[in-house]
């Protein structure tokens, strides 16, 4: 009986110190298996105590807080024609406040020197009978148009008051997609209203907003109220002027459209120098090659415009273009779309002979055109 107890305690001892032996080495082959349970790994970020950065924020307020001064709102009271228009459409009885709020315009604008010249948009200024500027200090004046360029719905106002801010000119061109910006401006007259987004696109055209687009695609707010306004670089510098939005109920979607500086600048300074901006016309009207039309015509697609119709009398139609005709340069300068040729077309001198080249029927030639001095749009 004791040989026996000895055995069993001896037994016993060696099976617990091979569980031990187990447990410490290979733990997992004690571990019951689950069959119908699923795992999955992750991986988990430490835990972190770190505050958010506010650089960006910081960055951001400064850029507000240096070129909000420079940002005004402009009122406008229509001439007396666009008020009966207005009246007529109207069509139903109203009280004196409401025929002042229906003849009245609100929009933006901004200073850009200190001369007092404003930059706005030529819709926000067409029709004003009395154009009443506000700044952000709370000063308010009476401008006077300088000159408008419907072509980029742009116009320049000059303010009657001294010691005004004026807002630094950035350089558009060095805009990138994902740039962050400010849209500044006055949204729906409740007063300067600042937002924040990125540059959503570069280059936006064919819109058919304006006659030369190349706009700035932002998803900052814009609403009605903001034509005219700025959009600013994290420098506070103007890179654009906020024109239009696209929308399917009148409000903000989340795409704005901006004027570069690089436009604005150009037609700033042909306004305050020559009264007008001066560019070249030839009297075609252009549609880009389809792939239909480049077989029929036996050209290449997106190498040319084809010309859809002619104005009689004009430089085309002098120099024998005729519809049908196929644009492929202009003094050497490759032409493959639309946009190509207006903007191509209107950067030449007016009364200046200019070599185009040509195919017609197939076969390549060219026309030498005196391009005139582009007609001023009709009003909308």
């Amino acid at each position: 009986m004791k040989r026996l107890w000895l055995l069993f305690s001896q037994v016993v001892t060696a099976a617990l110190a091979v569980y031990f032996v187990i447990a410490a080495m290979q733990p997992q082959w004690l571990k019951r298996s689950s069959p119908d349970l699923k795992s999955v790994t992750v991986v988990e970020a430490p835990p972190s105590d770190k505050p958010v950065p506010s650089t960006q924020t910081e960055t951001l307020r400064s850029a507000a807080r240096q070129a909000a001064p420079a940002v005004v709102s402009i009122v406008t009271n229509p001439d007396e024609r666009s008020q009966q228009e207005a009246a007529r459409r109207a069509n139903a009885p109203r009280s004196p406040q409401q025929d002042e709020d229906m003849f009245s315009g609100v929009g933006s604008g901004v200073l850009v020197s200190a001369e007092g010249y404003i930059l706005t948009n030529n819709h926000v200024v067409e029709d004003a009978e009395s154009i009443e500027v506000q700044l952000n200090d709370g000063r308010r004046g009476a401008a006077t148009i300088v000159g408008t360029d419907p072509d980029t719905d742009l116009a320049v106002l000059k303010l009657d008051l001294a010691n005004v801010p004026a807002i630094t000119l950035g350089d558009s061109a060095s805009l990138q997609v994902g740039d962050p910006v400010l849209a500044i401006g006055n949204p729906f007259g409740v007063g300067q209203t600042v937002t924040s987004g990125i540059v959503s696109a570069l280059g936006r055209s064919q819109l058919g907003i304006n006659t030369f687009e190349n706009f700035i695609q932002t998803d900052a707010a814009i609403n009605p109220g903001n034509s005219g306004g700025a959009l600013v670089d994290i420098h506070g510098n103007l890179v654009g002027i906020n024109t239009a939005i696209y929308s399917r109920t009148g409000g903000y979607m989340g795409i704005g459209f901006a004027t570069p500086t690089s436009t604005a600048k150009h037609v700033l300074d042909s306004i305050i120098t020559a009264g007008e901006v001066r560019r070249g016309w030839i009297g075609v009207e252009p549609s880009d090659i389809t792939a239909e039309i480049a077989a029929t015509f036996k050209a290449k697609e997106n190498e040319g415009v084809i010309i859809t119709g002619v104005v009689q009398g004009g430089p085309a139609a002098k120099a024998g273009l005729k519809p049908g005709d196929i644009i492929t340069a202009v003094n050497s300068t490759a032409i493959h779309n639309v946009q190509e040729l207006l903007d191509t077309v209107a950067a030449l001198t007016p009364g200046q002979p200019t070599t185009f080249a040509i195919l017609q029927h197939g076969e390549a030639s060219t026309r030498e055109l005196t391009p005139l001095q582009r007609p001023k749009p009709r009003a909308r």
